[in-house]
């Protein structure tokens, strides 16, 4: 029985259309090794009569930030009737918007920094929160337009109120909350490793450290107490089936043990569309749980369905 015919959706036109492109290559070349018939398709405006021509049997989605993870491509798929892999329509929607995933996690007992969305016109001169604090795009990924604000800043930052700003108006103000950064993949039902991010010459875990080569640093598996270990792998299962991810997703948290080993754990979103090279978390991830890439990759495509 011959292999199926799996598009790799790739590139786009996020601003994180180099991360996907990297994602989507990548995926592809596995696919082919693993006896799959690929298709490499750029997504651009025309993706739903590209699709229609290849009538492929899977899309494999590598597309990262607005369009491509945010459920809109989701549901150009599902009107297609094209099984894809990740999470679908409703799940993609609430984990791409920063402020409604917490909302959901919060819900069922996850810990969250509390944060607000303020229109980055209305932040003025005066801070928002009180120092420290982070303010990011509500609806990005990749660590886009996220500035920290420390605690002897005597004003909002600037980049906020100005033409350079690219992220649209509505902007998430999150009490910054110190520590280890610690991430943590899921595949389908079951919760895998939990890896530490060292960001080498950066203050945090932004777009250089984590695609420029020797940013940092990944500590596979986290040197952090079992019983540590274990709480995130349940709190990241939580949000998964909590936000109706499928597939794979990757929580993220910061862990603050500069008093105590059972210090502050905190969660800080899901991606339901990670980075997907050889060296990403989740294939780094799931290679220590004895998946190598090409298993992974074929568990997705194996996986995908529409209706998700």
């Amino acid at each position: 029985m011959s292999k199926k015919h799996v598009a790799v959706l790739m590139g786009g036109f996020s601003s994180e259309r180099p991360v996907s492109l990297s994602s989507g290559n990548s995926c592809a070349d596995a696919l082919e090794n693993a006896g799959y018939r690929v298709t490499r398709v750029d997504v651009s405006r025309d993706v739903a009569s590209v699709l229609g021509k290849l009538k492929p049997n899977v899309a494999f989605n590598a597309l990262h930030g607005p369009f491509g993870e945010d459920g809109t491509i989701q549901g150009v798929l599902e009107y297609l009737e094209i099984p894809y892999t990740h999470s679908g329509v409703l799940a993609s929607a609430l984990a791409m918007h920063k402020e409604q995933a917490k909302r959901v996690a919060r819900s069922v007992g996850i810990p969250v920094a509390e944060s607000k969305v303020v229109n980055r016109f209305a932040i003025g001169c005066e801070h928002p929160m009180k120092p420290p604090y982070v303010a990011k795009p509500v609806n990005e990924g990749s660590s886009f337009g996220v500035v920290i604000v420390g605690e002897d800043q005597s004003h909002p930052p600037q980049i906020l109120g100005s033409s350079e700003w690219l992220y649209g108006d509505a902007v998430m103000v999150e009490r910054f909350v110190h520590g280890r950064e610690l991430t943590c993949a899921v595949m389908g039902d079951v919760a895998l490793g939990v890896t530490e991010i060292i960001p080498v010459g950066h203050s945090f875990y932004d777009y250089d450290s984590k695609y420029v080569a020797g940013g940092s640093k990944h500590e596979c598996p986290a040197k952090i107490s079992p019983n540590i270990y274990q709480k995130i792998q349940t709190l990241s299962l939580k949000a998964h089936q909590a936000i109706g991810c499928r597939g794979v997703s990757r929580s993220d948290f910061r862990y603050d043990d500069r008093h105590s080993e059972n210090g502050e754990l905190i969660w800080l979103e899901i991606n339901t569309q990670p980075g997907m090279t050889p060296t990403s978390l989740v294939p780094e991830i799931a290679a220590q749980a004895g998946h190598d890439f090409g298993e992974l990759l074929s568990w997705m495509v194996e996986d995908a369905s529409c209706l998700r």
